[in-house]
């Protein structure tokens, strides 16, 4: 097991949901993912939005973005994982 090793601060990144982009804004420890925040979203209510909440507790508790997608919401799940991603790229 490599350990992990991450640039501290806070990290904004987009990806491509189903209806525009998923923005997050994502907060790191030396060694750990602190915090997941869509700041920006444009998901239909009630279908997509409903990958967020968790996925980024999967995100929290997994320290990274390697989690399973929400059944019914797969655009924006991958979306969410894209943007943390491109966050965790940043941070490296």
């Amino acid at each position: 097991d490599a350990a992990i090793a991450f640039k501290a601060g806070t990290y904004t990144a987009s990806a491509k949901g189903y209806n525009g982009d998923v923005t997050v804004s994502v907060t790191f420890s030396d060694d750990a993912v602190t915090a997941i925040e869509v700041t920006d979203s444009s998901e239909t209510a009630h279908v997509g939005d409903v990958a967020f909440e968790p996925m980024i507790a999967d995100m929290l508790a997994a320290n990274g973005s390697g989690v399973d997608s929400v059944s019914g919401a797969t655009i924006t799940s991958n979306a969410l994982k894209e943007a943390v991603k491109a966050a965790l790229a940043q941070a490296k």
